[in-house]
């Protein structure tokens, strides 16, 4: 409906653009003219696009970056600081209509990681991101339908309905709220009704709660069923619907504790999120995806819904400096009626890497290490803010108010043994000294990509160096990272660490801390993060020529398991029976490595019984050492 975008890049004041020049612009989208711009404005014409028995119009701009005023037909209809809602306006069309946005680059902190250089240039264009389109409707209707649910237990739960309701005549009547399942799933349905008041040309809120009994519960993939439901509004003959889903989520001692039930935690970091990469973390036997300072569109979510993938939502906020409590409380509010409706948002922090404390690589020397203790002794960072502003998020999800290196007493510590300080072999000393706890939200190291290193953005040069080499050898940088990795995941998991996400899934430049290339080809660390995060999982304690070491087999998995462990290193092989009870792990022994080998290969094999009472392979799962 709506016509031919332009753009121009304008100074930002107090009154609508007026630039001497328009340029043809593609919206939705961040258009490269525009690099490096403070402030672009966008204008199109329209004509009237309602039909003969719709009297209303609704327009909605999505992805509205970072903040945006809004002029149809001359008239300043509105602001927007929060592009991951959407803004609408509901209005009387003229015959032909002008619509123009200026989008301006954040002015607070809470651009989050679009507004540091680890995004390149054209991902932080200030513009209409997402998406751009106009709706009609008769009256009265419902602008917007906004759902949070309350899951309690198995047996009873809650849904808090907002709607929102504008009219052209007086009203006075019931709005109707039904609950249905959304799939195949038998559950019982709801029905309710709300008071509607309003007079002519009004806009009002209503504001209802839904009882469920007996509700059936979302779980995330291999724990359960991901059932979900239809919230479904209507008021004389509109009817508008939204799909949520009901759970409940809290910090175990050892663990995240979905319905009650020990989910562990491991996945990626999230640098741009797309619903592609709630599959490629899916493939790589992910349970948990972290969306670094950022705030997705609605189909991350709905995808991770659907999945069965639970979704660690930051606030669009880091980097060292202060930030405003209250700004830092709207922005929660619109993160939370935008996004908890999901089943899948499972915990939220606050404040990402408030201090830098190893711009540069430090060495895994005497010397070295005394300047990390030296560097995190002295590190300071006041938490009071964070820590107020985390108050403003529910406590029905967990919560961690920092993020950040060790040395700040992070609640969840970002560790890079073998990028930032030391070797990977130091993982064991920095989660001892530093006392990390059960919460990791970032480990990892950078990588080449395949293609030409021209837009670095997001990857350490100087500590890429410092660690490999040739630091133009792809196959030897690649294989570096997917040794540091690995054996972090590894460490973490023998020692039931109970949540932690590797940093990141995705390049956003040429190349970076991403196991995948910005375009999703696979690095060599991402196939050893899929290997790592095998639920049911073989592990040598050290993996080194000449030593003896621990052979231990984790089951992260609801349920006993029993197969078989395999083993090749050098002219050395075996094999050995196993049987775990469910969330546990068993050292079956150990093996000496000979010392002439140059790589280690463990397969776990797993049986159940078939209907004939034989044990028979149900599936086999490799784990690889290269030496």
């Amino acid at each position: 409906m709506l016509g031919q975008w332009t753009g121009a890049s304008v100074e930002s004041d107090d009154g609508k653009p007026d630039p001497e020049m328009w340029t043809p612009v593609d919206v939705p989208g961040r258009p490269s003219a525009f690099k490096g711009a403070d402030a672009v404005a966008y204008r199109t014409e329209f004509e009237d696009p309602r039909p003969e028995d719709h009297t209303r119009a609704v327009l909605e701009l999505y992805g509205l970056f970072a903040h945006a005023r809004i002029w149809l037909n001359d008239d300043l209809v509105g602001t927007h600081d929060a592009y991951f809602r959407p803004f609408r306006h509901s209005f009387e069309p003229a015959e032909t209509n002008e619509l123009v946005v200026e989008c301006r680059a954040p002015q607070d902190r809470f651009g989050g990681v679009y507004a540091t250089d680890a995004m390149p240039e054209i991902h932080r264009v200030p513009g209409i991101w997402w998406d751009a389109s106009i709706e009609t409707y008769p009256e009265p209707f419902i602008s917007e339908l906004d759902v949070r649910p309350r899951a309690v237990d198995d047996e009873q739960a809650a849904i808090d309905v907002r709607a929102v309701v504008e009219t052209a005549e007086p009203i006075d009547d019931r709005m109707t709220f039904s609950l249905r399942p959304e799939g195949e799933f038998q559950s019982r349905g709801m029905m309710d009704r709300a008071q509607v008041q309003a007079g002519a040309g009004e806009r009002t809120v209503v504001t209802h709660t839904i009882d469920v009994h007996d509700p059936s519960l979302w779980y995330p993939r291999g724990h359960g069923p991901q059932h979900r439901y239809s919230v479904r509004a209507k008021l004389d003959g509109f009817t508008t619907s939204v799909t949520t889903g009901l759970c409940s989520i809290e910090r175990g001692d050892d663990s995240l504790l979905v319905n009650g039930e020990r989910v562990p935690g491991r996945g990626f970091n999230l640098q741009t999120a797309t619903p592609a990469d709630v599959k490629r973390a899916v493939d790589a036997n992910a349970t948990v995806v972290r969306l670094h300072a950022h705030a997705p569109r609605q189909a991350v979510y709905e995808a991770a819904d659907e999945a069965g993938l639970l979704v660690w939502q930051d606030l669009p906020l880091t980097g060292p400096g202060g930030f405003s409590v209250s700004r830092g409380q709207e922005v929660a509010k619109h993160l939370l009626w935008t996004f908890d409706k999901h089943p899948s948002l499972a915990a939220f922090s606050v404040h990402d890497d408030p201090v830098d404390l190893f711009p540069s690589a430090l060495g895994s020397g005497f010397l070295d290490r005394l300047r990390m203790r030296w560097r995190t002794h002295r590190a300071s960072y006041d938490r009071g803010p964070a820590e107020t502003l985390a108050e403003s998020l529910p406590d029905d999800r967990p919560v961690f108010p920092v993020v950040g290196s060790v040395g700040i007493d992070p609640d969840a510590a970002a560790i890079y043994p073998g990028w930032d300080y030391g070797t990977v072999d130091s993982t064991d000393w920095v989660l001892d000294h530093y006392d990390v706890g059960d919460v990791v939200a970032e480990f990892g190291a950078g990588a080449l990509g395949l293609g030409e290193l021209t837009n670095t953005s997001g990857f350490d040069q100087g500590k890429h160096a410092s660690h490999v080499a040739d630091a133009d050898d792809t196959q030897a940088s690649q294989r570096y990272q997917a040794r540091v990795v690995s054996e972090i995941a590894e460490t973490l998991r023998l020692r039931d660490t109970a949540l932690f996400t590797a940093f990141a899934l995705r390049d956003t430049g040429d190349a970076g801390m991403g196991v995948m290339e910005r375009n999703g080809t696979e690095k060599d660390a991402y196939q050893a993060l899929t290997d790592a995060f095998e639920p049911v999982q073989a592990f040598l304690a050290e993996p080194t020529p000449g030593a003896t070491s621990e052979l231990t087999v984790v089951n992260d998995t609801p349920e006993p398991v029993e197969g078989i462990v395999k083993w090749v290193a050098g002219d050395l092989e075996g094999d050995t029976e196993m049987a775990l009870d469910a969330h546990s792990r068993e050292t079956l022994g150990t093996l000496t490595i000979p010392d002439d080998a140059n790589g280690i290969s463990l397969m776990v094999a797993l049986y159940e019984e078939n209907e004939e009472g034989d044990m028979v392979e149900q599936r086999a799962v490799g784990n690889d050492y290269y030496i």
